[in-house]
């Protein structure tokens, strides 16, 4: 019995395997989700599952990696999801959260960003389609846009968080969601906590850190994640005073 041309096979996926597009699509799910309860006003449960489409984003592309199971669709699904749940949707959110009262600013204040976010997700795809080694060594250029979306919200957690009566200006809010759209398409270098390697003595002590972080997070979730939110920008001005200094030392010498 004659064998079929090896060329003509087809690639056959286990199981298993198409596991990471669906914990895309379930991130999708989640987005659009999250935007369903934004517009009915339950704005918590639409921050959460915002945050539970971050948790999928984080764990799709490394599942992928140590399953073998990488596609050009898988990828692409990856992007659209971001752009959907971490621009699309989180601009909404913020929108009806906090802008609605002012309706015309506002709403140039949500296209700055969701712009913003397509923009640094265009060079994202197009620097990982480069043979040439990009230059910041296993991180970002630019804020990602989880992490964009998790800034885009913060004055979603103080609002949350303050005593009533206390809320965030929506002028301040508005402008706030410009400054992300642009720390979005900086060129400020940003971790990546994709390449975050532990030892496997070590492995306990993370798993107990975690486990306390997700209690915290749960007992207040609002001032946790503010907290989050503060540290995570303070890596950013750190990194920016790094890029800057080094500019200076280069422009000095030369």
């Amino acid at each position: 019995m004659s064998r079929r041309p090896r060329a003509n096979r087809v690639r056959q996926l286990a199981l298993p395997q198409l596991l990471p597009n669906l914990l895309t699509l379930g991130a999708i799910c989640a987005g659009l989700t999250s935007l369903r309860f934004a517009i009915a006003g339950r704005f918590g449960e639409a921050v959460g599952l915002i945050i539970l489409a971050a948790i999928l984003d984080a764990l799709d592309g490394r599942m992928a990696r140590m399953m073998g199971s990488e596609s050009a669709i898988g990828a692409e699904l990856d992007s659209l999801a971001d752009f959907l749940n971490f621009g699309v949707v989180t601009g909404m959110l913020v929108y009806l959260s906090m802008l609605s009262d002012i309706a015309n600013l506002g709403w140039i204040a949500v296209l700055v960003y969701v712009v913003g976010c397509v923009l640094r997700l265009a060079r994202f795809n197009v620097d990982a389609r480069s043979p040439a080694p990009g230059p910041s060594l296993g991180g970002f250029i630019g804020v990602p846009s989880p992490a964009g979306a998790m800034l885009a919200m913060l004055p979603l957690f103080l609002n949350e968080a303050l005593p009533a009566g206390t809320d965030v200006p929506d002028i301040l809010s508005a402008g706030w969601l410009v400054i992300v759209g642009f720390l979005l398409i900086s060129r400020i270098p940003t971790p990546s906590l994709k390449k975050l390697k532990m030892r496997p003595e070590h492995l306990p002590y993370w798993v107990i850190l975690l486990v306390a972080i997700i209690a915290v997070l749960f007992t207040w979730p609002w001032w946790t994640l503010i907290a989050a939110d503060v540290a995570y920008l303070c890596v950013v001005g750190w990194s920016a005073l790094r890029r800057l200094s080094k500019q200076g030392k280069s422009e000095h010498e030369a």
